[in-house]
């Protein structure tokens, strides 16, 4: 690695440099999604069950302590309990267009990375060859293969550092955005159970009670 560093040329840096900012994008949104990826149908029964109790302080504390979108759907339910169902409908919306660009967060850099690492790994290799043509015309017409193995060391290195970086932003990317779409998932399934709930639930209330 020191010796790829070394004799790889200045693009070598910039390479690491797209590496290492992508690592620290990658594993920082690893660790928010798979904390904002909660056990949803558990923790909505626990918000259903106090609710069923009419203790809507305690639901509201519980959903604002909880991490992950899910809680943030839960709180708005909560928050306009006494609202009609239709406004309840549009809080919970509005709650989950909200959390999205927050889960997507950083997704773009890496997306972008993906793509210009291996344009920057070009533009080494540009740089190698023609440091190899450069070093043909100094010694012409007595030419070693000393003088050209450091551009070609150095367009060889780019081209493949770049593709190591490439593959691997784009493999957690990917993953990534599965993670998203599952948070996404479980975000429709817990929107539509909320609502047939406070259906319910709003129906049980407004019941005449013997």
């Amino acid at each position: 690695m020191l010796n790829l560093m070394g004799n790889g040329g200045p693009v070598i840096w910039l390479l690491l440099a797209c590496g290492l900012f992508a690592a620290l994008v990658f594993f920082e949104r690893l660790f928010n999604l798979h904390r904002a990826q909660i056990a949803a149908d558990d923790f909505l029964k626990g918000v259903y069950n106090i609710l069923n109790r009419d203790n809507t302080v305690e639901a509201a504390t519980i959903c604002e302590e909880a991490p992950g979108p899910v809680a943030r759907l839960a709180l708005a339910a909560v928050l306009h309990h006494d609202d009609a169902l239709e406004n309840i409908g549009r809080a919970i919306e509005d709650a989950g267009l909200e959390e999205i660009p927050r889960m997507e967060r950083g997704l773009g850099w890496l997306a972008t990375l993906a793509r210009i690492t291996p344009l920057i790994g070009l533009l080494g290799t540009v740089l190698g060859m023609m440091d190899v043509l450069l070093a043909a015309h100094r010694a012409a017409p007595l030419v070693a293969a000393a003088d050209l193995t450091g551009g070609l060391w150095a367009a060889l290195s780019a081209t493949a550092l770049s593709l190591v970086i490439a593959i691997l932003v784009y493999a957690g990317y990917n993953l990534l955005v599965s993670r998203v779409e599952s948070i996404l998932l479980d975000m429709e399934r817990s929107a539509s159970a909320l609502m047939n709930f406070m259906r319910q639930w709003k129906r049980n209330r407004e019941a005449p009670k013997a």
